[in-house]
């Protein structure tokens, strides 16, 4: 099937944050913790963030159906990267590469750096971010794991 890559906005919040919950379902259970931010985030709050002039939201689409999103929150010359989601039955199919490849692609010129975190026992996201050229910068303690954070410079 072919993924085809859109802007997401406002009006697709009910969609994305369906899409949101059932892909860190599986991270709840990695973490032993039901309450990850990404699961307990209100629809309003998503709708506001989607809404804001800062954030850059995409969605992957096969035949009808939003398959993965991410959200950049542009901050000067740095992205913000966060909430990169893929539906559980469409993991492993390129989707993930597909949304970090478009990310670049659509960021303003005067970006020179994205960062983003993951938890530390997310491996296969660390391995997804690190053939992105994302290098690992440092580790901060939250609760019972630690959240690993990672930057990629861009040629400007």
């Amino acid at each position: 099937m072919t993924v085809q890559i859109r802007r997401l906005d406002a009006a697709r919040a009910g969609e994305v944050l369906t899409l949101q919950r059932a892909a860190y379902v599986s991270e709840a259970r990695l973490y032993h913790d039901p309450e990850l931010p990404p699961l307990v985030q209100p629809l309003d709050e998503l709708r506001a963030e989607l809404e804001r002039p800062d954030v850059i939201a995409l969605g992957a689409w096969e035949e009808g159906r939003l398959v993965g999103s991410v959200r950049l929150r542009i901050d000067g010359a740095v992205a913000h990267l966060g909430r990169l989601v893929v539906a559980p039955d469409r993991q492993g199919r390129g989707i993930g590469s597909s949304l970090l490849s478009a990310c670049e692609r659509m960021l303003p010129p005067s970006v020179g750096e994205i960062r983003l975190f993951t938890g530390s026992r997310s491996a296969g996201n660390i391995r997804l971010y690190e053939r992105f050229g994302y290098v690992r910068q440092y580790e901060t303690p939250a609760g019972t794991y630690d959240l690993v954070h990672l930057t990629k410079r861009l040629t400007v």
